[in-house]
């Protein structure tokens, strides 16, 4: 088996709600090093990257969008943790935390692979498709943005952690299990040329067939694929514990077979789990399904 390191990273700047920075260690007391070892790997368990409290930070919440700086600096110490665990030959898993986190976790991967000549490609399994630009998003919340930075929009330190800039070409990039998805967000799939898949997609066609769409372009012309997953991909009947619920997502089995189908595709190279809130869960349910799929995805069968 193989080699994972896991990042914890407990940051909830970039969401309106409260206690997704808690979700690193959710995850770890669901036993997701022990799930890990038991499927053979050898685990890293690297310190949780250190991101000041909002109770730290200045009321002005740094302007808007908001606690930007922060995030971008949080993104870049990222950034440099997943790029190592690259060239250790480990399979960086970063926990989450809120989603803004991807733009730090997939450029510090994009930017190793890029030393050797390389591309990543991109699943990004979500409610949301996270498109948002700082001048069309309502909130301001960062959690909303990241998929477009690292296609090169936006903010400029923001889009800029990978080098070189931008961390994910669009021809690499899937946004799989879509289901909530504001006006401008439309616009920018459409005007970038991203490839996305709805939940009427996945209920039309099947969960397998979109998956094998999916990796097939982000494997195309990629040395691997990041995936990203967003607890609030799956329906909130089975994963209560999320900040941004959207009825109707992807079922308890739908979502393991997603990940079973990138662990067979054997293009896996890092894995972010974020959006756990532990705050707003019941008896760590949405934790513990969220360790269970990161098993999937590296490795774990029923035979």
């Amino acid at each position: 088996m193989g080699h994972v390191r896991l990042i914890g990273f407990p940051m909830d700047l970039g969401a309106a709600r409260r206690g997704v920075d808690m979700g690193p260690s959710a995850i770890r007391i669901a036993g997701a090093a022990e799930q890990l070892r038991a499927l053979g790997h050898t685990v890293d368990e690297s310190k949780n990257i250190v991101i000041p409290l909002r109770e730290e930070l200045p009321d002005s919440r740094e302007g808007r969008p908001q606690y930007l700086a922060t995030v971008t600096a949080a993104c870049t110490q990222l950034a440099l943790e997943t790029a190592k665990a690259v060239r250790d030959g480990a399979i960086p898993v970063t926990l989450g935390g809120d989603h803004s986190l991807a733009a730090g976790s997939v450029a510090g991967v994009a930017t190793a692979l890029a030393e050797r000549k390389q591309r990543v490609g991109l699943i990004w399994l979500d409610a949301h498709s996270d498109i948002h630009m700082p001048t069309t998003s309502a909130s301001g919340n960062i959690h909303g943005m990241p998929v477009a930075h690292l296609l090169g929009h936006g903010d400029k330190g923001l889009s800029s952690i990978a080098t070189p800039r931008p961390a994910v070409r669009v021809e690499d990039a899937v946004l799989v299990g879509l289901r909530d998805v504001d006006g401008p967000e439309r616009r920018h799939i459409m005007e970038w040329g991203v490839r996305a898949f709805t939940m009427r997609d996945i209920d039309e066609r099947g969960i397998a067939a979109v998956m094998r769409e999916a990796i097939e372009i982000a494997s195309r012309h990629t040395a691997g694929i990041h995936v990203s997953f967003d607890a609030d991909w799956l329906d909130p009947m089975e994963a209560p514990g999320v900040g941004t619920p959207v009825r109707g997502g992807a079922t308890y089995r739908e979502a393991h077979t997603a990940m079973e189908m990138i662990a067979d595709s054997e293009k896996l190279v890092a894995l972010d789990v974020v959006e756990v809130n532990p705050v707003l869960d019941r008896e760590n349910r949405t934790a513990e399904l969220s360790v269970g799929l990161m098993a999937s995805a590296l490795g774990l069968r029923v035979m």
